[in-house]
């Protein structure tokens, strides 16, 4: 086996719930070069206010190992699988990590901002007062959309942040 540098890619693989940091401790702890972006963010609690870092992609984590070896990481504990591009482990190239981590160095309480959300979307609405109802975009306004909701006979359209906002099938 070639340890070339040529042969070493980043995978991307999804985690169990909340073990992201885990996982890349223990990456860390076997000498796998891993990398978990955290984002800092402000938590107010009712006694104080706090920055945290908690992982900016949830149930993911970057991997750098050698091609040949890289399905020895399903065998740790709390990784389900890789995240698959056009049928194989997706790569992600250096300058995309490099970007991350500038991004990250640069800018707190970061946002991932669904980029499906579009025009004429049907959606499912995840929190709030309308949670459950489902709807289309009807208009996006930056980091909200505008839905419209039939129900009762009636249209209600109302103006919902992003993230409480997940894309659902057409069925």
């Amino acid at each position: 086996m070639s340890n070339t540098k040529e042969n070493i890619f980043w995978y991307v693989v999804y985690t169990r719930p909340r073990w992201e940091k885990k996982i890349a401790k223990i990456l860390d702890n076997k000498g796998l070069e891993n990398y978990c972006p955290l984002n800092k963010v402000s938590k107010q609690w009712s006694d104080r206010k706090k920055i945290v870092l908690e992982p900016l992609f949830k149930g993911y984590i970057f991997i750098k190992i050698n091609e040949s070896n890289k399905w020895d990481i399903k065998l740790i504990d709390g990784i389900i699988n890789y995240v698959y591009w056009l049928g194989k482990p997706a790569k992600v190239r250096d300058t995309e990590i490099n970007t991350i981590k500038m991004f990250l160095n640069e800018f707190e309480n970061i946002e991932i901002v669904d980029s499906n959300l579009r025009l004429h979307t049907k959606v499912a609405i995840t929190t709030g007062i309308l949670m459950n109802y489902k709807g289309i975009i009807v208009e996006v306004l930056g980091n909200k959309a505008r839905v419209q909701i039939d129900s009762m006979g009636i249209q209600l359209s109302a103006l919902i942040e992003k993230r409480s906002l997940t894309p659902i099938s057409n069925s």
